[in-house]
């Protein structure tokens, strides 16, 4: 199995940047139902689109192993609610909110969220 290569964001002139929303990739760079790694500004962030087309973004930092895999979580649902787990230590995470929902037997760490729009076929993503 291939992972994307992370892809890095570049304002464009054509694409609006209200909020300092940068143009990250376009959506049919994103696989359904799976992650991708970004680099936006100095941080590296986990896309994920969902079945719907909605794009969600979180942290690509799993803060419970340090590493930036995120992105190659199993992405999944509780309650109807999109989520994501880490392919480290198995947390589960709230990919709308970035709520901890299952730590795993540690103290609950949340996620950052990123703010994600879909315009034109285009993800801007505000960092």
């Amino acid at each position: 199995m291939s992972h994307p290569t992370p892809a890095t964001a570049t304002p464009t002139p054509d694409v609006p940047t209200a909020l300092g929303a940068v143009r990250v990739c376009a959506l049919d760079d994103l696989l359904p139902e799976r992650g991708a790694g970004a680099i936006v500004g100095e941080q590296r962030v986990a896309l994920f689109r969902l079945a719907t087309d909605e794009v969600l973004a979180v942290q690509q930092r799993d803060p419970y192993s340090g590493a930036n895999v995120l992105s190659r979580g199993l992405v999944g649902d509780r309650a109807g609610e999109p989520t994501v787990t880490s392919p480290m230590y198995k947390q589960v995470w709230d990919l709308r909110t970035g709520a901890c929902l299952d730590p795993v037997g540690k103290d609950p760490v949340d996620l950052r969220v990123h703010a994600v729009a879909v315009v034109d076929g285009q993800v801007l993503l505000v960092p």
